[in-house]
């Protein structure tokens, strides 16, 4: 079946190109159509108490957009003015400042001491905005930028909705910087490593096809986070252009053996997809481990990433043998000499002191583990962004002038009375840390009936059942000390309502915080065990998979262990997106290292020889696919001004360049030092299984993968 239909597609190409260009059309709708997710936030596990509050003050309270407006010497007058304009404003529910309890007549001295706590701070006062919508919604980006071009330079709107706003304006800037870094320093790594000119734009065009797939198609999925939107583009150029340099390698290897190109194409095809589906599967299952965490983030990357390997994979199967054939006579016409350094002395080096490298190995363990345990990692997002953003700007305005470093909203049961609400402020008040508390009757001024209070005030303090107060607190979002104190508050309102809810941003992030330590230690679990059940049914052996993977995750632990010894902190999601990213995509290093070792063993040379020569044809193919990944990931790291995306990129390239030195000088060792080993715990490792009949038939140019370099000679010579 595989056969006829790589001889169809051979015998079509002009018909197939066209077919994988007329695709683009509905993945560009598709494209287009996903929406991205800029609150990072929404995807920490919904049964949480800081989800179900968030949820709370969506609805009856239609304050899960809840942002702070700083007016900063300007008279009351333009403050009320600005209030009425704001309220205006599609998607805005309201605005509330001080005139909305008190005329705006009254001096600020005579204003009630609450009232102006809350709303003044020197020169300075505060206005509280609401949003029809939730805070990341399209609707809200929208009110937002429309309440920004309503004031002047003395104003500063503040809150997480709007940092939220400020994150998608970055990243949509950066984002066609990301993809032109990538493919230009991918296409330059290549035209070092190819003899071709064109065969970096056959390649890329291919690899390009396959992205714009992938991105048309999570309009399934509905939307994808920004984190995902910005680093699966590249992190899929850098996983899965190996692919397609190993089907043009096998063409190159089958042009020789047949006089029609297409003949050797269709050969090609088959023995691409028969290789590569099976050494695709520890990229896959890579990518799918982060499925498995509870913060879903990772199922949104997972799932994106898992189906961009499987499309690469296709892509490369199906349309790029067309454009191979397109562009063949170019490809030929326009070569050039590639840069193919001869590795053969290292290797013998490598080789013959195989036990000093397998006793560095075994100690570079030591360090590597420590570091990678004690590196630092941070949750407060606004630390990944540049600290001139307009948002962060006026958060810090927000700190300084009002002490308001973070706010917590609470909801709870709104039957509790006055007296008992009288001292459970107080209470709230006298936590540490905590600067001001917004609540219903701290709104309302001494001796005013509540049937006199303004609708405004009732709607923004009580609703459907509940009550919300807005609790303000001078520690910052990600810090032990908020953590501490969301503990005493928690406690405190649990006497008072069992079934009240702390939520805003500081208490979502405790929640991640816990999550995301959790779900890291799981899916690094899961990624180990699912390729070491791969490469044992690939090489129906015990030790292997536990020589390859360590070896992998020694290469993980000194990428991830290096930014300790910088003393440097990355963001959370690093190392969940490296350990998992950097074990599934790399660990075909090494399987293409110690499967070319078996062939050479079964040949009947003893293990030195055999692994010199499994070196010296695998080491080209590992720096190629090394250097490309580098390359893309180098390009995002270098431009991205977003730290959760630089930090991302820069420890994925440079974990590309650690994973093949590894696999490089390390594994080499590692197998022949352990191969009595290997040999007393594998199947068929010396001897190549018999076939069914017990007929023994001759080895094929397609059982004997070329040397890199062979193919190219041959094919120049035909």
């Amino acid at each position: 079946m595989l056969e006829k239909i790589a001889y169809r597609l051979t015998r079509k190409p002009k018909r197939v190109v066209l077919l994988a260009v007329l695709l683009l059309i509905p993945s560009v709708l598709g494209a287009a159509m996903t929406r991205i997710n800029y609150d990072i936030l929404s995807y920490i596990p919904q049964d949480m108490d800081s989800a179900r509050g968030e949820a709370l003050l969506e609805e009856p309270f239609h304050m899960a957009a809840t942002t702070m407006l700083i007016v900063e010497g300007m008279p009351p007058e333009y403050t009320h003015q600005l209030q009425q304009r704001v309220e205006q404003v599609p998607g805005v529910s309201s605005a509330i400042w001080v005139s909305s309890m008190v005329g705006i007549q009254v001096p600020t001295e005579m204003i009630p001491e609450d009232l102006r706590d809350i709303f003044f701070s020197g020169d300075a006062t505060m206005m509280i905005v609401q949003y029809d919508q939730p805070g990341a919604s399209e609707a809200t980006m929208k009110s937002i930028e429309t309440v920004r071009s309503l004031c002047n330079k003395q104003c500063f709107l503040a809150g997480f909705s709007v940092f939220i706003k400020d994150t998608k304006d970055l990243i949509v800037k950066e984002m066609p910087l990301y993809v032109l870094m990538a493919a230009v320093l991918s296409m330059i790594a290549m035209c070092l490593t190819m003899d071709s000119w064109m065969l970096p734009v056959a390649l890329m065009c291919s690899i390009g096809l396959a992205i714009l797939y992938n991105f048309g198609t999570n309009i399934v999925l509905g939307e994808i986070s920004f984190i995902t939107q910005a680093i699966a583009a590249v992190l899929q150029l850098g996983v899965t252009m190996d692919y397609s340099i190993f089907l043009y390698h096998r063409y190159l290897e089958e042009v020789p053996l047949h006089d029609d190109r297409r003949d050797a194409m269709s050969v090609a095809i088959v023995a691409a997809f028969k290789s590569l589906s099976g050494s695709s599967l520890t990229t896959i299952a890579g990518f799918l481990a982060l499925c498995f965490m509870r913060l879903t983030l990772g199922r949104d990357l997972g799932i994106v990433m898992a189906k961009g390997v499987v499309l690469g994979v296709a892509t490369v199967v199906l349309v790029l043998p067309a454009i191979l054939l397109q562009l063949d006579g170019m490809i030929h016409k326009y070569r050039h000499p590639a840069l193919k350094p001869d590795f053969s002395g290292l290797n013998r080096f490598v080789v013959h002191r195989s036990k000093r490298f397998v006793a560095l190995f075994l100690l570079l363990f030591i360090p590597a583990i420590y570091a990678n345990d004690h590196t630092q990692v941070y949750y407060k997002l606004d630390e990944s962004l540049p600290q001139d953003m307009p948002s962060i700007v006026s958060n810090n305005k927000l700190k300084d002038e009002f002490g308001m470093a973070s706010s917590h909203f609470v909801i709870m049961r709104d039957d509790l009375s006055h007296a008992e609400m009288k001292a459970l402020e107080e209470q709230i008040e006298a936590l540490p840390g905590i600067t001001s508390l917004v609540a219903y009757d701290k709104l309302l001024p001494d001796g005013i009936p509540d049937f006199f209070i303004p609708s405004e005030i009732k709607e923004l303090c009580k609703q459907g059942g509940y009550q919300m107060m807005m609790v303000n607190s001078s520690y910052v979002t990600a810090s032990d000390a908020v953590a501490g104190q969301l503990q005493d508050l928690s406690a405190l309102l649990k006497q008072y309502d069992p079934n009240a809810y702390i939520t805003g941003e500081a208490a979502m992030t405790a929640d991640l915080i816990t999550v995301a330590d959790s779900d890291f230690k799981i899916t690094n679990f899961l990624s180990i065990i699912a390729i070491l059940l791969i490469v044992a049914v690939t090489f129906k052996s015990i030790s292997i998979p536990i020589l390859l993977v360590a070896t992998i995750e020694l290469a993980i632990f000194l990428n991830q262990g290096i930014p300790y010894f910088a003393g440097s902190v990355i963001a959370f999601i690093t190392p969940t997106v490296i350990g998992c990213v950097q074990l599934g995509a790399t660990v075909d290093y090494a399987i293409l290292m110690t499967t070319r070792f078996q062939e050479e063993l079964q040949k009947g040379h003893d293990r030195k020889e055999a692994i010199q020569i499994a070196a010296a044809s695998s080491d080209l193919s590992i720096l190629t696919s090394a250097l490309v990944f580098f390359c893309s990931t180098l390009g995002v790291a270098l431009v991205s001004t977003m730290d959760i995306v630089s930090s991302i990129c820069m420890m994925l390239s440079r974990g590309a360049i650690i994973s093949a030195l590894v696999s490089m000088f390390i594994l080499p060792s590692v197998l022949v030092v352990f191969e009595p080993i290997i040999a007393k715990t594998t199947l068929h490792w010396r001897t190549p299984k018999p076939p069914k009949g017990g007929a023994q038939t001759p080895e094929t140019p397609e059982e004997l993968p070329v040397p890199e370099g062979e193919p190219v000679q041959a094919a120049a010579e035909t």
